[in-house]
């Protein structure tokens, strides 16, 4: 009973002090930034889904708002975080018997640019692509579309992050 009491207390403790005014990403210091501006992620790709401009900057700005406590602003935020979806397409990648498509591939490619007011240096403009591959027979709306979201967003942050703590 007394280890379970010193554990939480010291739990309590580290989360006491990591929520603290952090203003820095994990591993990368933001200078003097107090504010974080994600613009609308437009469509600009051939092939346009509806809902990856609303998908893409909604994650973003959660992901964003999450890791740090910088406040979210619509215009003149210390750190602008932009981009434009460039590329969406599918193709089929396999084939059954009777030539009807077994296995198809989403492509996207998302462009990204990363501004911080006070760090110019760690300022950079990304192209980023990735694909999904998802059985033929399911449609890409719903839960296809969903996962390779929730595979894709990752990678793309992972990339952002490391590019800029490579930097700072």
């Amino acid at each position: 009973m007394k280890i379970t009491r010193t554990l939480f207390s010291l739990l309590t403790i580290c989360f006491l002090l990591s929520s603290c005014g952090i203003y820095n990403f994990t591993g990368g210091d933001t200078g003097k930034a107090k504010t974080i501006q994600v613009d609308f992620f437009r469509n600009v790709a051939p092939l346009i889904e509806p809902s990856l401009s609303q998908k893409f900057t909604v994650d973003f700005q959660d992901l964003f708002l999450r890791q740090t406590n910088l406040s979210s602003v619509k215009s003149d935020g210390d750190i602008h975080f932009e981009g434009e979806i460039t590329g969406y397409t599918i193709v089929p990648m396999s084939a059954t018997a009777d030539q009807a498509a077994a296995q198809n591939r989403l492509t996207i490619t998302v462009n990204v640019r990363y501004t911080n007011r006070f760090i110019e240096k760690d300022n950079f403009e990304r192209s980023f692509s990735f694909y999904y591959d998802y059985p033929a027979n399911t449609q890409l709306i719903g839960s296809a579309l969903e996962t390779a979201f929730n595979e894709i967003i990752p990678r793309i942050t992972q990339d952002i992050f490391n590019a800029s703590i490579a930097k700072w």
